[in-house]
């Protein structure tokens, strides 16, 4: 069964920094697109960080500077650096694996979030 799990969130000060892991299972994580959104209180889910297969990135222009994605394909797993945390990136953190068939159909698998909190 396809497992897509996060993990590393907490609270942290301002200024402060957390790296969150997603642990990928059962997808073939390697040859897929994945990505970072994140949802905070009364807002909609939003794009934090995404990455080709190939290793190419995107980011919202919110965070560019500060977070990076990367992913290890050794591992199955998905990272989230995130640095010079601010209070407005307070929110839960969800990792998508988006699996695409050569039908051209593609199936998203979601994780069930991660919470990061930044408040002095």
């Amino acid at each position: 069964q396809e497992q897509v799990v996060e993990s590393g969130g907490g609270e942290v000060q301002p200024g402060g920094s957390l790296r969150l892991s997603c642990q990928v299972s059962a997808i073939l994580f390697s040859s897929n697109d994945a990505g970072w959104f994140r949802q905070a209180p009364g807002r909609q889910r939003e794009k934090v960080a995404l990455i080709t297969s190939t290793g190419s990135t995107d980011y919202a222009d919110s965070v560019k500077g500060r977070f990076t994605i990367s992913r290890d394909n050794i591992k199955d797993t998905l990272y989230l650096e995130m640095s010079s945390l601010k209070p407005e990136d307070t929110a839960v953190y969800y990792c998508k694996v988006t699996e695409t068939y050569t039908n051209g159909e593609a199936l998203e698998f979601w994780g069930q979030g991660t919470q990061v909190t930044v408040a002095s």
